[in-house]
């Protein structure tokens, strides 16, 4: 028996995340006020009193998400409870940069940095309505893969993240995921729905992101995690800081291997997982890939003491 602590994605944001542990934990404080010096702007304010579409803006969801998450992580720690406590850290596409600054990794100012060339650049690599994202419910990923693979056309259309066992993400350009939500439909989908993003990630398309998170990443000082990576496109553990590099690259243009992911720490004996930071998708999808792990959210001060007695 032992804990896994994931960090959520993209998609997960609300105005006023992660402001009652800044209130309650001088060491959650302290994350956002190292957030706002790294960037050079006061994205705490934007986080607790902005408006939300300037917060969804990808460039800006991104380090948000992640300073969140890891003011969670900063008030756990407060209380005694380190993450080597557990087994695996894991993160759904941009939860992985907040998985490897908690396992020390790379450090708050450069991830919070990184975030933003990663969100600046996903955003540019596709001109605005030309890419598009959708959920398939009902099909298998292998399933939706096909689906797809009949979409392109000469086109991009790929599976962009297998979320849990009856949901998966395609990406790629509009016309090609408006004909794959056809073909899904007519192949037994329950649901094809176009996704409110605003830009198609994790597929060819993010080429010219993947190529700047390559330059961005080379500049950066590294450590070996402190506990092992459940890596989005291995979905297995990985503990080597220059491999973690390369797998962030091709995580830009990859499959994130969600469901693979879980599956793999259940396989290791992981039966509880924490989801670290804003919102409550990731235990949603984990309920939903193995029945029987216990979900636990720490994202707001009652939460963390919640853990901590736990």
């Amino acid at each position: 028996m032992s804990t896994a602590f994931v960090f959520p994605g993209q998609g997960a944001q609300t105005i006023g995340m992660g402001r009652d542990l800044a209130q309650t934990y001088p060491a959650a404080q302290a994350v956002f006020d190292e957030v706002d010096e790294a960037l050079g702007e006061k994205l705490s304010a934007l986080i607790w009193e902005g408006d939300i579409a300037a917060l969804t803006l990808t460039e800006n969801a991104q380090p948000a998400l992640m300073a969140t998450s890891m003011a969670a992580m900063r008030a756990l720690e407060a209380e005694g409870v380190a993450v080597t406590r557990a087994a695996f850290v894991a993160g759904h596409s941009l939860g992985e940069y907040s998985a490897l600054c908690a396992a020390g990794v790379f450090t708050l100012a450069d991830t919070a940095r990184l975030l933003r060339v990663r969100g600046r650049a996903m955003q540019s690599a596709v001109p605005v309505g030309q890419g598009a994202m959708a959920a398939i419910l009902g099909l298998t990923a292998e399933e939706v893969t096909r689906v797809a693979e009949d979409a392109a056309q000469g086109e991009v259309c790929a599976l962009a993240n297998e979320n849990d066992p009856t949901q998966n993400v395609i990406s790629g350009t509009v016309a090609a995921v408006e004909r794959a939500c056809v073909l899904a439909k007519e192949a037994g989908a329950k649901r094809a729905l176009m996704l409110p993003v605003s830009a198609p990630f994790h597929c060819a398309l993010m080429q010219p992101a993947a190529d700047a998170m390559g330059q961005a990443l080379a500049e950066v000082v590294m450590q070996n995690p402190s506990v092992p990576l459940v890596s989005n496109v291995l979905a297995q553990g990985v503990t080597d800081a220059a491999q973690i590099r390369d797998l962030l690259v091709q995580q830009v243009t990859g499959r994130v291997r969600w469901r693979s992911g879980v599956e793999w720490m259940a396989a290791q004996g992981v039966t509880e997982f924490w989801e670290i930071g804003a919102g409550k998708a990731l235990s949603g999808m984990i309920r939903r890939i193995e029945k029987d792990a216990v979900s636990r959210n720490v994202g707001g001060a009652a939460d963390v003491v919640a853990a901590r007695d736990a």
